[in-house]
């Protein structure tokens, strides 16, 4: 694997009880974390998803799977770690949005639909999310054009807003989310 940070991919424990005792069910890289080749330094994965219906102990099989859907419905759950590249890479000249939005489809199924093609980066979902910068900083932008700087250890929750991520640095950054799935009134 690379050392290199826009290539890491996010390591994944997860627990299980087995014959009444707390076990390791696995320890390695998420089995859905995506380099996407379209948008260089771009990463996206699902670490974690329960269903409105939880119960312990898991079954032990894996519900971040493909294919699975990234916006949860109610009462349902995701877990994502997401590494924004510099907004630069998508005003490249060399940037081709249809080859990004090919491959956010593949990867990012119910996401991608959502995203606005008049608005690049503008979305709504039907989830609260806890987001939570992780490693570098970004902007939150509503709207109304309203942008708010959030840098490592801030939070933000989106409470079902229309919303942009916008890295204007230099770096990536690197984020968790994790979504609820609500109803809309």
């Amino acid at each position: 694997m690379s050392t290199d940070l826009s290539a890491r991919l996010p390591r994944r424990v997860v627990t299980g009880i087995r014959d009444g005792k707390s076990v390791f069910v696995s320890d390695g890289e998420v089995p859905n974390a995506h380099l996407h080749q379209s948008v260089p330094g771009f990463m996206t994965s699902v670490c974690w998803a329960t269903t409105m219906q939880l119960s312990l102990p898991l079954d032990g099989s894996d519900p971040t799977l493909p294919p699975i859907m990234i916006p949860p419905a109610r009462g349902e759950t995701r877990l994502m770690i997401v590494r924004f590249p510099p907004d630069t890479v998508m005003a490249s000249a060399s940037f081709d949005p249809v080859a990004a939005d090919a491959e956010q489809r593949q990867h990012l199924p119910g996401l991608a639909e959502l995203f606005e093609p008049h608005a690049p980066g503008m979305h709504t979902t039907d989830t609260v999310d806890y987001d939570i910068v992780l490693d570098g900083e970004i902007w939150l932008e509503l709207d109304d054009g309203a942008e708010i700087y959030l840098r490592q250890g801030d939070v933000a929750i989106q409470c079902g807003t229309r919303h942009a991520w916008r890295n204007k640095s230099t770096t990536p950054v690197t984020m968790a989310f994790v979504l609820v799935g609500a109803t809309r009134s």
